[in-house]
Formats: C-alpha cells, structure tokens, sequence
C-alpha cells in the first residue's frame, strides 16, 4: 500500500515544499553523476557518522538519498502531507520546523547507535516529523492510497490518523526489533520514530495555540 494524495487542497502556493523537493531534486541528480567511490566519500562526508558526529552533516544529510526509490518515496511523502502542515504553520515556520525534525530524527538514530561508523543519509527524518504534525493537525483527514490486488492496483480512502499511526508503529515495531541485529547499515528506524514524535509535539502545541486564540475577542 502506498498514498497517492490527500483529500485536504491547500489555501497557498507551499512555496517551500516546492523548494525542498527541488532542491533535493537537483541534490540527487549530482549524485547520479557520481560513481561508487565518489558516492561513498560524498555519504560519509556529507552524512551523518555517528562516530564522528559533526552538527552541519545534520543538514546535508537530509538533502542526500540512497537510489531512486529512497528519493522518489521520500518526496512524495513530502508532496502530500508537506503543503498542507506549511498552510498551518506558515512558510518560513515551515522551514524552521522541517529543518528541526531532521535534526531531532538524526540525533534520535545517534543516540541509539553512537559508535557506528556507517553514514546515515536521507530526508525521511524530516519528512516524518511532516508526518506527525499532519497526524495531529488533520485527524479528520483521508488518504487516497494505492493497493495492489494479484496484478492490478487499486485505489482506496483511508483515515489519515489510521494510515499514518500503522506507518508510525510499523518503524517503532522494526527500530525495536534492528536494536538486536548485529549487521550495520539499512533503514534509520529510530530517526523516523524520533521525527514523527517530534512532529507531533509541534503540531499539538499548534492546536493548542489556536484554540487558545478562538478563547476570547480582541478589539
């Protein structure tokens, strides 16, 4: 199962989900320029090495992606639940807060595992705290997803707060159960959970700063 949209349209242009799926865009298209060796220097020069943790790799992680699948599931996670979080929170707030989730994501994953040496990249970190504040703000939301059925793809509406609460228990269940593998590498689980819990919290205290202005009139 995979969403295709969402059934909520934004009220203004998301400037910079836009922005953040170019740039990634473009990021990804140098990489396609680069051959394995290249690759691996840019990953563990631009991600994030536990053991050798560096706070600007941070951010250049979360415009790094592992092959096209990563990149394609990445931004298009970003595309359906991005534009409506940024209507909310604003444009630049937005920003703030996505650049904020990927840091929490990637420090989440750091402290699970500090002294691996395998570089962590990608922006699913950040795109799951876009997740979680979406989980939170727009609970009465549905999700189109696709379905495949033997060889045919069916489409069908979910609960949004159903979709993204399975996706959420999906990576705790997995990080929970990678804590007792022993091979490095794969998927950051625990930056996913750490993103999305992230998201979360700011998307309730937004809740609950509008509901705190609905409380009396101004004059």
């Amino acid at each position: 199962m995979f969403p295709i949209s969402d059934v909520i349209p934004s009220r203004t242009t998301p400037f910079v989900t836009i922005g953040l799926i170019a740039i990634n865009a473009l990021a990804f298209l140098y990489e396609l320029r680069l051959d394995d060796a290249e690759l691996d220097y840019l990953a563990r020069t631009a991600g994030v090495v536990p053991a050798a943790f560096s706070a600007w790799d941070i951010v250049t992680s979360m415009f790094l992606h592992g092959g096209w699948l990563h990149f394609l599931g990445n931004m298009l996670y970003l595309w359906i639940f991005g534009d409506n979080v940024e209507d909310r929170f604003g444009h630049l707030r937005f920003l703030l807060f996505y650049l904020a989730c990927g840091a929490v994501a990637a420090l989440a994953q750091v402290t699970i595992n500090p002294g691996s040496t395998v570089p962590m990249i990608g922006a699913s970190g950040a795109i799951a705290g876009v997740m979680g504040a979406y989980f939170v703000l727009f609970p009465q939301s549905r999700v189109l997803a696709g379905v495949f059925i033997i060889f045919i793809i069916d489409v069908i509406e979910i609960p949004a707060i159903f979709f993204l609460g399975v996706w959420f228990l999906m990576q705790l269940f997995s990080g929970v159960g990678s804590l007792v593998e022993t091979a490095e590498g794969g998927i950051a689980f625990f930056a996913h959970v750490g993103g999305f819990a992230a998201g979360a919290l700011a998307g309730l205290g937004a809740r609950m700063r509008a509901r705190s202005r609905r409380d009396y009139w101004l004059a």
